[in-house]
C-alpha cells in the first residue's frame, strides 16, 4: 500500500493564502501611477475645463476692455491694463477653489478611502494631487497671462503705446501673473485638507486670499508688514513695474525678493499642511 507522505513539519498551514494574497495585492502603486490616477480624475471633470476656459476669456476680456479704455482717454500709456486687479483676483479665486474641491470631493464621495486603502502611503496621494494641481494651473496661468498681455498691447498698438514682451518689466510681471494661479490653488488644496468640507474650504480660500489683505492697511509698518505677506500683495508688488510710484505710497513698500519669497512660502506650507492632516486624521 502506498501512503501520502506527510507535509514538512516546517511549512505554515497559512503559507498558500498569504502567497496567493500576495500575488493579487500586486507590487505597489509608484509615483508615476498616482500621478496618471490625478491626472485622469481631473481631465475626466468637465466641469473644471468649462471653470477655466470661462475665467481665461473673463481675465483675457478685462484686459482688452481696459486697454480700450485707456485708448479712447488722455491718460496715456498704462501697461498695467493687462494684469487688472479684479480680473486677477478671480482668476485667484476660481484656482484657489478648485485647489480646494480636488481634495474635498473625494471626502465627500467616501473615495478618498478606497484611495487611502489602494495607497497607504498617503503622503504620495496628497503630493501627487499638489504636483498635478501645480503643473496644469502653471500652464493655465501661463497662457492666461501671456494671452491678456497680447490683447492689451493690440489694441495699446493704435495708438503707438504697446511694448514688446522684451520691455522692462514685463518678464518679471508675466512670471508673477501665470505662478499666481497655482499658488492659489496649491493654498487651496491646504485648506480643503483641513477644513473637509466644501462650502467651508471655498468660504475660507475666499477669506485668506482676496478678503484677508485689504484688513490690514500700509500705513503703519506692523500692518504693512502683515499686508505684504500675503498672495495678492505680492503678487500687485510683482507686476508694478513702471515709473515711480508718489512717496506717500512707497512708505512702506514691499521688496521684489520679499514678494517672490511669498509666492514660494505659501505653497509650500499648503501642501505640508495637506500632508500632515492627511497622514494624521481618520478618513
Amino acid at each position: 500500500m502506498t501512503r501520502t507522505a506527510p507535509a514538512p513539519a516546517h511549512a505554515p498551514a497559512h503559507a498558500p493564502s498569504v502567497a496567493s494574497a500576495t500575488s493579487a495585492a500586486g507590487p505597489p502603486a509608484r509615483f508615476g501611477d498616482l500621478l496618471a490616477a490625478e491626472w485622469i480624475k481631473m481631465r475626466s471633470l468637465r466641469s473644471t475645463w468649462w471653470t477655466i476656459a470661462l475665467t481665461a476669456l473673463f481675465v483675457i476680456g478685462c484686459a482688452t476692455v481696459a486697454s480700450l479704455a485707456d485708448h479712447g482717454g488722455t491718460s496715456g500709456f498704462l501697461p498695467f491694463d493687462a494684469f487688472t486687479p479684479g480680473a486677477y483676483m478671480t482668476l485667484m479665486l476660481v484656482s484657489g477653489s478648485v485647489g480646494a474641491v480636488t481634495i474635498v470631493s473625494e471626502y465627500g464621495s467616501g473615495l478618498i478611502r478606497t484611495t487611502m486603502v489602494a495607497v497607504p502611503a498617503r503622503h504620495a496621494v496628497v503630493l501627487a494631487k499638489a504636483v498635478v494641481l501645480a503643473a496644469v494651473w502653471t500652464a493655465v496661468g501661463t497662457v492666461i497671462s501671456l494671452a491678456a498681455f497680447l490683447a492689451s498691447q493690440a489694441v495699446l498698438d493704435g495708438r503707438h503705446a504697446g511694448v514688446p514682451l522684451t520691455h522692462p518689466g514685463v518678464a518679471r510681471a508675466l512670471v508673477a501673473s501665470a505662478l499666481l494661479a497655482p499658488a492659489c490653488a496649491l493654498v487651496g488644496l491646504g485648506l480643503g485638507a483641513l477644513i473637509r468640507h466644501t462650502p467651508g474650504s471655498v468660504a475660507a480660500t475666499l477669506f485668506t486670499l482676496v478678503m484677508l489683505p485689504p484688513l490690514f492697511s500700509t500705513s503703519r509698518q506692523w500692518s504693512a508688514d502683515v499686508n505684504h505677506v500675503m498672495v495678492v500683495s505680492a503678487w500687485k508688488r510683482l507686476v508694478q513695474n513702471w515709473g515711480d510710484l508718489p512717496d506717500i505710497n512707497r512708505v512702506h513698500d514691499a521688496t521684489v525678493p520679499g514678494s517672490w519669497a511669498v509666492y514660494a512660502v505659501w505653497p509650500l506650507v499648503a501642501v505640508a499642511l495637506a500632508v500632515v492632516v492627511v497622514r494624521r486624521r481618520d478618513v
